[in-house]
């Protein structure tokens, strides 16, 4: 029963607004207890699609107003009942009443409840087959137009299938690749497709030799190209995965970030890693350097709808004006850092999204506006095992469908420009 009202409050929570972090030990000190939380909480939030649709069919009124938990129970109760059957059915539905039950604003509606959730259990094969509202229409009409109906199928396979564990090592090390049941995918990331353990948990985490990040994320810093020892900026740097791609790269890095919380990550991040850059604290709007720098590497704040394997929440709670003001937000940053570049430098733009206009549209953007800043074309060699990212302009632009390196599908939507000022 905690168990489930643990996991209740978390999915109300992402509900609500919130982002997704799996639960830890103090909120469950169980770890299987844990495990199971969260997995009933990430099937609800990847079948979200699915479970709106259902709650259409159950609900002829729609879900009552200003009723606690009851959306969230249920939602969960509905993610175990359609979606994972080795839980039990009469589980699902006796721990939904009795959660409920707790609630002051929810337990009146035990009897909805347990209604709804028989007539879903009479419904569950055809609910599980409706697999064409894993994604919301407005993306899918987009991203087919964008990357093709096939690609987005696999999207929507990605999204069921979650994302494994990959990884930035320190240094090339066998022995170590091998420890971690890992297989190599492009240059020094390697993916741990299975694992038994907590992350921090597996072989070389406290000595450093490792850092969490998605293959795709990994590709923007080594396209930097710039000798050792240059000054380079990483600009909204927090939690750091960049900031120790470029130190390990010999570069002098000033790592900056707006948010105070997450550079106390990035600190920490830095520290079990051996890496020592710059940390400063400032608004990536309006940083003014005393000195400019040789390269500057903004990965800005965007929709992030390139995460939705590991967050796919995003999916639901991302609108049309949202995207608008991080293109906004995103040009203000553009513009700043190029103003940090020094001549001759070279700048590189990303962001974790599949939205166009948060990446292909923010090119023309910057180069009109920016006179003096040039395209740096990215060419297919410089991406050894996933060509198929260059496009024809040298943009890179990754989805959840790619393979990268020997074989291992999926990877995070990403996309990068690389840029040179002129003067």
């Amino acid at each position: 029963m905690k168990l489930r009202l643990v996991a209740a409050q978390r999915l109300k929570a992402v509900l609500a607004g919130e982002h997704f972090a799996p639960l830890g030990a103090g909120e469950l000190a169980d770890g299987r207890d844990r495990a199971l939380a969260n997995r009933l909480i990430t099937t609800a939030l990847r079948r979200q699609g699915q479970i709106n649709a259902m709650l259409g069919d159950l609900l002829d009124k729609g879900l009552p107003a200003k009723a606690g938990s009851f959306e969230a129970v249920l939602r969960l109760s509905l993610a175990q009942l359609v979606f994972l059957p080795d839980l039990g059915a009469h589980s699902a539905l006796f721990l939904a009443v009795e959660a409920i039950k707790r609630d002051a604003k929810a337990r009146h509606l035990s009897g909805l409840m347990n209604a709804v959730l028989r007539r879903a259990q009479a419904n569950s094969a055809r609910y599980g087959l409706m697999e064409e509202h894993l994604l919301p229409d407005a993306f899918a009409q987009r991203w087919i137009e964008a990357y093709g109906a096939e690609a987005v199928a696999r999207f929507a396979d990605a999204l069921v299938d979650g994302a494994p564990l990959d990884l930035t090592l320190r240094d090339d090390d066998p022995d170590l690749i091998e420890a971690l049941g890992a297989e190599r995918l492009l240059a020094d990331s390697v993916r741990v497709e299975i694992r038994d353990r907590p992350v921090e948990a597996l072989p070389g985490y406290d000595e450093g030799r490792w850092w969490v990040q998605d293959v795709a994320a990994a590709i923007p810093a080594r396209l930097l190209a710039l000798p050792a020892q240059s000054n380079v900026l990483d600009l909204c740097a927090a939690p750091g995965g960049k900031t120790a791609q470029l130190m390990k790269a010999g570069y002098r890095v000033t790592a900056l970030d707006s948010d105070g919380t997450r550079l106390q990550r990035l600190k920490a991040n830095m520290t079990r890693l051996g890496y020592a850059p710059k940390v400063i604290e400032a608004d990536a709007a309006n940083y003014d350097p005393a000195t400019p720098f040789d390269g500057v590497l903004l990965d800005a704040p965007c929709s992030a709808t390139g995460t939705f394997r590991r967050h796919p929440e995003v999916l639901w709670s991302r609108s049309a004006s949202d995207i608008a003001g991080r293109v906004r937000l995103q040009q203000a940053l553009l513009a700043n850092a190029f103003r940090c570049l020094a001549p001759g430098g070279t700048l590189i733009y990303c962001v974790c999204s599949l939205e166009p206009p948060e990446g292909e549209d923010q090119v023309d953007w910057a180069l009109s506006a920016l006179p003096g800043l040039e395209l740096w074309p990215v060419a297919p060699g410089e991406l050894e095992g996933l060509s198929q990212a260059v496009t024809e302009r040298g943009l890179v632009r990754t989805h959840p469908a790619m393979t990268p390196g020997n074989g291992n599908a999926g990877m995070d939507g990403f996309f990068v420009a690389r840029f040179r000022r002129t003067g």
